[in-house]
Parts: structure tokens; sequence; C-alpha cells
């Protein structure tokens, strides 16, 4: 049994999060060594100690079940699918779900795990990221890490139903559908810059407030390299910790986000496991909004 922070629990039953690693880096188009990420932040799930947070909540009782990572052998088509039946059996649980990347293709069959198990209901995407992933074919492939929402409103929802943040780069192909699509909704490093994080997580709100489910994709590369030089396709530029933080905070504080992952810590490429510890402070804020939600 992994041990998150001392709060892990020995059956999925007992718990109110489920986590689940996919160790795959076979879409990014950069550096890879983002499949080791599930491993590192189990490893300093270990030692990440006291677990308490900006409100000062200390988490005691157990309450987190660790699923292990999905076998990534075989095809990429059969990794994908065993992905998306993996991930669907974990949400039949029935509580919060956190996927642990990978690079950012594995968001694909988390989305089609998140549609099949959330059926008819009015779902929504929210996507923080430097990069739209929207692109139809990248570097040949249709399931690399830049073609993850592209795939979600091919098959997954409208294009009304997504919102990103962080974006600070764009292929023209996207910058295209971006002009087309006038729903779609972007909240830019600079609009967090310019506005703060309060008005962006206002307007975050106001989006979703009448969705019944929502899954929350976060790219670590929305962070500035500064503060996450540990990923595959570094962008200068970008939102801080403590705007993050705070972002998260509040998207799970207020809104159905039922399913999360964490994408694109590539420990090879990291400098003091600074980008993993950025990750696991995101992550110790999930558990305790988690733990707290009504």
């Amino acid at each position: 049994m992994y041990n998150w922070l001392d709060l892990s629990v020995e059956n999925p039953q007992e718990g109110k999060i489920s986590i689940l690693g996919v160790p795959f880096d076979g879409g990014t188009s950069q550096e890879a060594g983002a499949k080791e990420a599930p491993a590192k932040f189990r490893e300093l799930g270990e030692v990440y100690m006291p677990c308490a947070t900006d409100d000062w909540h200390i988490m005691e009782e157990p309450f987190v079940y660790d699923f292990g990572d999905v076998d990534m052998s075989g095809t990429w088509e059969e990794a994908f699918k065993r992905v998306e039946d993996k991930a669907f059996e974990v949400m039949n649980q029935g509580k919060f779900n956190l996927f642990l990347g990978g690079d950012h293709s594995v968001t694909i069959p988390l989305h089609k795990a998140f549609k099949r198990y959330e059926g008819d209901k009015k779902i929504g995407i929210i996507h923080f990221d430097a990069h739209f992933d929207l692109c139809d074919c990248y570097d040949g492939h249709i399931w690399s890490h830049a073609n993850t929402e592209k795939r979600a409103i091919d098959d997954i929802l409208s294009p009304d139903d997504l919102l990103f943040l962080g974006i600070r780069a764009a292929e023209p192909e996207e910058a295209a559908i971006m002009k087309r699509e006038k729903n779609m909704t972007v909240i830019s490093a600079t609009d967090v810059f310019k506005k703060g994080y309060e008005t962006c997580c206002d307007e975050i709100h106001e989006k979703f407030k009448d969705y019944d489910s929502i899954y929350f994709t976060l790219d670590i590369d929305v962070l500035d390299p500064g503060f996450a030089p540990g990923t595959g396709t570094p962008c200068s530029g970008g939102i801080t910790p403590r705007e993050l933080i705070q972002l998260v905070r509040r998207i799970i504080d207020e809104l159905p986000v039922k399913h999360m992952d964490i994408v694109e810590v590539a420990p090879p490429l990291d400098i003091n496991d600074i980008t993993s510890w950025a990750a696991m402070r995101i992550i110790e804020e999930i558990l305790s909004a988690v733990s707290q939600k009504k």
C-alpha cells in the first residue's frame, strides 16, 4: 500500500479520494521523462510532512486510496484503452478522482472515461496549460500531448464547455479554432497577471456554476518555468505557484470538480525536485479541499 502523507486507507470504500497513476510519455513532442512522475510523487508523499495547508487545516484521518499504476505495455491504442477502462473502474467508486500523469496525451483516454461515467449530465472541462493542445494531428499523431482538447471537442463535449487558463502559445490551427469558436473561454497568462487570480476565479465560477460535473486537467507548465523547470515543453511567462494554489483551491471548493489530473511533470528534467515539489504542494491542497468538502 502506498502511503500518501500518512493519509492512506487499506481499501477504496474507506476513502474520499482515489488516486491512479498513468506512467506514459510516448505522446510528448520534445523532452520525455513524465512517465516517472507518479513514482516520484509517491516517493515524496512518504516524506512530505507535516500535512498542513494555507488555512492551517491539519489532515489526520486517513482518506486516500491509491490504485497504483495502469499497465502501459503494448501498442498505444491498447495502452490507452486500458487507461480508459481502469479510470472508469476507479470513477465507479464514486469518490473524487486524481490521476497522475504522464504527458498530457494520457488525458485523452481519461476524458473518454469521464464522458462514459457521467453519461448525459452537463459536463465541462477546465484546462490549465501554457498550450491549447487543440491540434488535430501533431508530429504525425492524433493522440499526442498536443491533441488533448481537440479529441475532447471531437468526441466528448461542445467547445462551449471548455475553459483554458494560462495559455501563452498557440499553433496556427489552434488560433484559427479560437477565432471560430467564440464561446470557448480563454483566460491567458496575461489575463491572470493583469486582472488578478480572484477575478479569474470569478469568471471560471460564472461559466461553470450550473454544470453537473467538471474534469480539471492541470499541466504543470501552466507555471512559469522558473517555478517548474522539470517539464517537457517549458514556456516562459507563466503564472506563479501562489496564483495556482489559490485558483485550484477555489475551483475545487466552489465547483463540481469530481475528476482531475496533474500531468507533464518530468523528474529527469527537474532541478532539486523543484517541479515535483510544486506539484506536491498542489496535491496537498487538493487533498485538503476534498477532505473538507461536504
